[in-house]
């Protein structure tokens, strides 16, 4: 399986995502900076792989530094995280990971510089082995809500949002695994075509059967009962369980409990905020304006037409059947249960 981000040889590398589906292309970065630019450019899309990107950027930049004092260097560490951290402001994994490695960098076991780095390179590593294989329990939890002879529309958590096995995609690849026989509808995912380029590329790569449908047309075939199932990567999540994720998804949330369809977000622990009380609390970007003016390269409307362009949207708790995390499938009350798992699993994750 192909890794979305990795350390290889000095360099952060990571699958240019802007080129797919028609090549895959890698990024090699040999500067913290480079990092950033990719985050913010949309080359690495995905709360995951943008927080694991970020973590072999803070390795990167101790690597990159030129002798110092232990003091200098972790300034120059602290300088990297805040230039890191503005590259993607709503990533729970990005704050959460950058933070981690900023501790790491302040252990007092660590005596010298030398050993910052060598600590730093080998906690990145192990933030990206963790999410790899919280994605892959996350898929095995989840096959098991998949029936033969399914239909399930997906929308966002591939493997290119994460490490490799993704959320929402990697139930399906566990699925597929287990011998399972089911077929998915993937909302193109306007304004970015992330469904229509990124998820149906890893679909296609994994041999699951898919079709593509216009945004518009998921409640067509939501009320002529087609679907079965809705997953949805889910980004980041409140202690409630309201979540956001790619945008598109409160619409298909209000969709599948229309038309009586379980649907369930995907997503490890990492991605829960405890500090956030509700989804009103979370955080929401805005997206450029160019993203809307073109599609492919091609201007579809005059640039001086004014848009709004966001990149997530908030769906509340009332809309889910369950979270399916590494740990399990949480059903209502997810306070409860996100209280009581994330007691004991928030330590572990510190």
């Amino acid at each position: 399986m192909i890794r979305t981000v990795e350390w290889h040889e000095g360099r952060v590398r990571l699958i240019d995502q802007r080129r797919l589906p028609w090549t895959v292309a890698h990024l090699e970065l040999s500067d913290y900076r480079e990092v950033a630019q990719a985050i913010s450019d949309g080359a690495v899309r995905g709360a995951q792989a943008i927080g694991v990107a970020g973590a072999f950027g803070m390795a990167l930049a101790a690597q990159q530094a030129t002798p110092l004092d232990i003091g200098s260097f972790l300034e120059y560490l602290d300088v990297a995280a805040v230039i890191l951290q503005k590259a993607e402001t709503t990533s729970r994994h990005l704050t959460f990971w950058l933070a981690r490695m900023q501790r790491r960098a302040r252990d007092e076991t660590l005596s010298n510089v030398r050993e910052i780095k060598f600590a730093l390179l080998a906690e990145a590593q192990q933030i990206a082995a963790e999410d790899h294989a919280a994605c892959q329990k996350i898929g095995k939890h989840g096959a098991a809500l998949i029936r033969n002879g399914d239909t399930v529309l997906a929308h966002g958590g591939g493997g290119l949002s994460a490490v490799a096995h993704g959320t929402a995609l990697g139930i399906l690849r566990t699925a597929k695994a287990l011998g399972r026989h089911f077929h998915v509808l993937l909302p193109e995912s306007r304004p970015l075509l992330e469904g229509a380029h990124l998820a149906a590329w890893e679909l296609h790569e994994a041999g699951i059967p898919f079709e593509i449908i216009p945004d518009s047309a998921a409640g067509y075939y939501m009320r002529r009962g087609d679907v079965k199932l809705v997953l949805i990567g889910a980004a980041r999540l409140a202690a409630n369980g309201d979540f956001i994720a790619r945008l598109g998804a409160y619409p298909l949330a209000v969709l599948a409990r229309d038309n009586r369809i379980p649907l369930y977000a995907a997503a490890p622990l990492s991605s829960v905020d405890m500090q956030m009380t509700s989804g009103d609390q979370l955080p929401q970007q805005a997206r450029p304006a160019h993203e809307m003016h073109s599609l492919l390269g091609t201007p579809i409307f005059p640039e001086d037409y004014p848009v709004r362009n966001l990149a997530y949207d908030l769906v509340p708790q009332r809309y889910l059947g369950g979270i399916v995390t590494e740990r399990g499938v949480i059903y209502p009350s997810f306070k409860d249960r996100l209280n009581e798992w994330l007691g004991d699993s928030a330590s572990n994750q510190d």
